[in-house]
């Protein structure tokens, strides 16, 4: 069931879309040498937004990784410059797919991924299998 709910994901509930915005975003990013952290970050959620369905994004704490030293302080900066606009996206279309009956389970995968907009930096992608 999962693979099928990410597969009509992909195709008609904007999972290309998603994926593609988070992937411009990290291309963008890499282009300067500061924004390369957050660039790693959007590379990390992109398989993510691409097939949402049976994975969450958890801390990277909760699987036994260390924080990193200014992690808060760079999805502040995150959210600022790319963050915002990913967010903004996300809940539009969140919004219009779950005004369609059978778009609700798409547009709750839309608000899943607008939660990650605030803060990518210190996730990692966990399958909730």
């Amino acid at each position: 069931m999962t693979f099928l709910g990410n597969l009509l994901w992909f195709v008609l509930g904007g999972g290309f879309f998603a994926w593609l915005g988070w992937l411009l975003a990290g291309l963008l990013l890499a282009i300067t040498v500061v924004g390369i952290p957050w660039s790693i970050a959007a590379f990390r959620v992109a398989p993510f937004a691409a097939f949402p369905f049976g994975r969450t994004l958890v801390d990277a704490r909760t699987v036994g990784e260390d924080r990193i030293v200014g992690t808060g302080l760079a999805n502040v900066l995150w959210i600022v410059f790319a963050g915002l606009w990913l967010f903004i996206g996300h809940v539009l279309a969140g919004i219009a797919l779950c005004l369609t009956v059978i778009g609700i389970p798409f547009g709750l995968a839309h608000f899943k991924l607008a939660q990650v907009c605030w803060a990518p930096l210190g996730k990692r992608i966990q399958s909730t299998d």
